[in-house]
């Protein structure tokens, strides 16, 4: 198996430019900071499939994001509200289901969840919170939803909540632009942004990538949180010693355009890349919406334009992986590891292939589920372990509020639960949740229990599948009457999570 020959490096004037940047900023200093707790660092992809060397692909290389897997836990049925970025980010970083926040799309005039419903308005985002309880809270390129590319290329903030944060950066990359090898992989399909395009950029130029930066910049940032070595050196941004911090880093690949250094590129060969079995006619017993993401029609890619979208997809999640290794070593090598909650997600899943579906917006399982690692201090006797209970990215705010032992102050009205118990313990009797719950566009709904996956789309009709017999989703039993029972208690079920993720708690 093929290794990156060269190790990442940056310029010395631009680590030194960043790090002056960072020291430079005005941090307000929080009186009710203590000491012991935990530092924070989350890490967001970007349309990742859970295709990882940890979720048991044996092709995608992320040796990086495996050792951070072997460190805590892995979460095997994790899954998004909605599977666009901006929807599932808002969800997510308020901790409520879309239904409350009422964001359902990437507009950046909507942004941030207060501006979409009246009622949130006093609702911290989780960055918030942590602020208002002592946290200093950063973000480095994209939390909130971005351009990619478009806005990203023009260094805008996007959909960004600044209230979140005590200090923002936007990085401005190339993206399209990027000098290298370029490929448009979707001739019927121009928009970039829901097209493939490959763009293979020379070594020498990794630094000048968005991800490149973004590492960089939250490294300097983690820099910036520790004692200098240099003799009489004060700390320029008078924080407070032991202020914990909440940094945000944004990781854009492996959202299209593909793009990664050459070195990525050549760990795949085309010629390798094997798309997923499609049985025929797979999608002939689906409602017309369940079709959207076909590949007949919206991007008519032959198979080789199919082979190298696949092999460029997992050039820019090594490409990305890359950059998770740098931040897990700047971690270490500050000695700051040891009191660190990393946590690594994706905004909402990715289809390359499956049911002959490629990217995001449908409710098959590989769009909805996400890969989701947690590594915490204190629990190590867990770490290296897999959670195989239904669980959703909801879930973070509240686990967030419990491991920084601000449980009893968090929001009332959060949707999720912490996902304490399953840190303890993985397989942990007490964890209750009964289905993920996933809206999308044109009208779909999705619940997935351990066992079963209803997908409904109103009038266009149902999907029920049996994950226990058929993990592909390839049989829409919604039309058995067998399974009558089973569907009315879906239905049943659905009914009841559409109602609480529309209701404020208080």
């Amino acid at each position: 198996m093929k290794t990156p020959p060269l190790p990442f490096s940056v310029p010395r004037w631009a680590a030194l430019a960043l790090l002056a940047v960072a020291a430079a900023m005005p941090v307000p200093v929080r009186a009710d900071a203590e000491p012991s707790l935990p530092n924070i660092l989350f890490i967001v992809s970007d349309d990742l499939q859970a295709c990882m060397g940890a979720y048991e692909n044996p092709v995608c290389q992320t040796p990086n994001l495996d050792r951070l897997a072997s460190e805590g836990v892995r979460f095997s049925n994790a899954y998004c509200q909605y599977p666009v970025c901006g929807p599932s980010r808002n969800s997510f970083m308020s901790g409520l289901y879309p239904g409350l926040t009422r964001m359902k799309g990437n507009k950046k005039a909507l942004g941030a969840f207060h501006l979409t419903n009246e009622d949130l308005a006093e609702h911290p985002s989780i960055g918030q919170f942590l602020k208002e309880h002592g946290y200093f809270s950063a973000r480095v390129s994209k939390i909130y939803h971005m351009g990619v590319p478009g806005g990203i290329e023009a260094g805008e903030p996007g959909g960004d909540d600044p209230d979140t944060w005590d200090v923002a950066f936007n990085v401005l990359a190339p993206e399209t632009y990027s000098q290298g090898l370029f490929e448009l992989l979707t001739p019927n399909r121009l928009h970039y942004g829901s097209n493939f395009a490959s763009v293979i950029v020379p070594n020498e130029l990794d630094a000048t990538q968005a991800d490149s930066m973004a590492a960089t910049q939250a490294i300097a940032i983690l820099e910036n949180r520790v004692k200098g070595t240099m003799e009489g050196q004060t700390n320029h941004t008078k924080v407070k010693p032991g202020q914990p911090f909440f940094l945000a880093v944004g990781l854009v690949r492996p959202h299209v355009p593909l793009v990664a250094p050459q070195r990525f590129f050549d760990l795949y060969s085309v010629e390798d890349m094997k798309l997923p079995a499609v049985p025929e006619g797979d999608l002939d017993d689906v409602p017309e919406p369940a079709r959207a993401m076909n590949n007949e029609g919206r991007y008519d890619m032959d198979e080789l334009q199919q082979r190298k979208a696949l092999a460029a997809y997992y050039a820019s999640v090594s490409f990305m992986d890359w950059q998770v290794g740098r931040l897990l070593d700047a971690l270490d090598r500050l000695d700051l590891r040891k009191n660190t909650i990393v946590v690594f997600i994706s905004d909402h899943g990715y289809n390359l292939g499956e049911h002959h579906c490629w990217q995001k917006l449908s409710l098959f399982e590989d769009s909805t589920r996400v890969p989701l690692i947690v590594s915490a201090p204190g629990f190590e006797a867990s770490a290296g372990q897999t959670s195989g209970a239904v669980v959703e990215l909801i879930d973070l705010y509240p686990t967030f509020a419990d491991l920084t032992g601000l449980k009893d102050q968090a929001p009332a009205a959060l949707h999720g639960t912490s996902l304490r118990p399953l840190l303890e313990n993985p397989t942990a009797a007490e964890w209750t949740k009964d289905a993920a719950y996933t809206v999308t566009h044109l009208k779909g709904e999705s619940l997935r229990t351990s066992r079963w996956r209803y997908n409904y789309w109103g009038d266009a009709g149902e999907e029920l599948y049996d994950h226990l017999t058929d993990p592909g989703e390839f049989e829409n039993l919604a039309g058995y009457t067998e399974h009558m029972d089973t569907l009315n208690s879906m239905r049943a079920l659905l009914e009841k999570k559409r109602t609480e993720s529309q209701t404020l708690k208080k």
